[in-house]
């Protein structure tokens, strides 16, 4: 792998890695739909922006049903998941569980696609399994039995992003930038209707989470995109989807840097921890 390839992939698990803290800092204003909705709206914008640069065009008619069915399982429905677990379970534990994707990738491969299951795979997964299961168990956040909903929403939210890797696989083929630009429009329309069944939490965000909101929008999805695409064309898919493994690591390694000296402030009555204004309340 050349050097410029590892930075980018670095880079790209960083991102992604940052994009948890981003979502448990403006979830409590905005709550998971509206949070979401921005996040698609102006990475969608952003890609708008870099296409007219580029000058390439979003072929809608011929790959709208593409487009509709790739974002719901690769965009909108993970990412209303992750949203809504974010309420809850902590950045280093989201990310950790959104390491899970793969294995997800390999049981749906071997229960529908008929996907040769090889000891060198079984183990592979097995040991998959083992680390993310010994990484989980150092949070202990999931002995509480109110964290469970959200623990299994984050992990249907990677079970989604094995789904959606063999609907592409299965799908006729369709220009990387493309399947990006016209996802994201995708989950735009997705998640619009959302918004009526739930609320905005907060009617005047804070600074924080509007910034926080521009950032998982503009660099955590729309930078992202054009940073995994590249990668993709560089060194192809298989190599790229290393970057899963390694967003853990940043994640956590974030949540350490920046949150470690916060104060932790019990949610009255739901066994949770919340954000107060004037302190970081938390557990990332």
């Amino acid at each position: 792998m050349a050097f410029a390839s590892i930075i980018r992939l670095l880079s790209l698990a960083a991102i992604w890695g940052a994009s948890f803290l981003f979502m448990r800092l403006a979830v409590p204003e905005l709550g998971p739909a509206w949070l979401m909705f921005g996040r698609v709206l102006l990475a969608s914008l952003f890609l708008a922006v870099v296409a007219i640069g580029y000058r390439r065009s979003l072929p809608i008619r011929q790959y709208a049903g593409h487009f509709l069915l790739l974002s719901f399982f690769n965009t909108a429905l993970p990412f209303l998941l992750f949203a809504y677990a974010a309420q809850t379970l902590t950045a280093s534990l989201l990310a950790v569980l959104n390491a899970t994707a793969p294995l997800w990738g390999a049981i749906i491969g071997w229960l529908f696609f008929r996907q040769v299951m090889t000891y060198k795979v079984l183990a592979g997964l097995l040991l998959g399994i083992s680390g993310v299961a010994i990484l989980v168990g150092f949070d202990p956040i999931v002995a509480d039995s109110a964290a469970l909903p959200a623990i299994a929403a984050a992990a249907g939210a990677a079970c989604c992003y094995g789904i959606a890797t063999w609907y592409t696989r299965q799908a006729r083929p369709v220009p990387a930038f493309i399947n990006a630009h016209g996802s994201m429009w995708g989950a735009t329309l997705w998640l619009l209707p959302v918004l009526w069944f739930i609320p905005l939490a907060e009617t005047q965000p804070a600074t924080h989470t509007i910034l926080s909101v521009v950032a998982l929008g503009v660099l955590c999805t729309g930078v992202a995109y054009l940073l995994y695409f590249r990668l993709v064309q560089d060194i192809g898919a298989t190599p790229t989807l290393t970057v899963t493994f390694l967003i853990p690591v940043f994640g956590v390694m974030w949540g350490h840097f920046f949150f470690k000296r916060n104060h932790r402030l019990a949610h009255p009555g739901r066994g949770r921890y919340c954000y107060h204004r004037h302190y970081a309340g938390y557990r990332f």
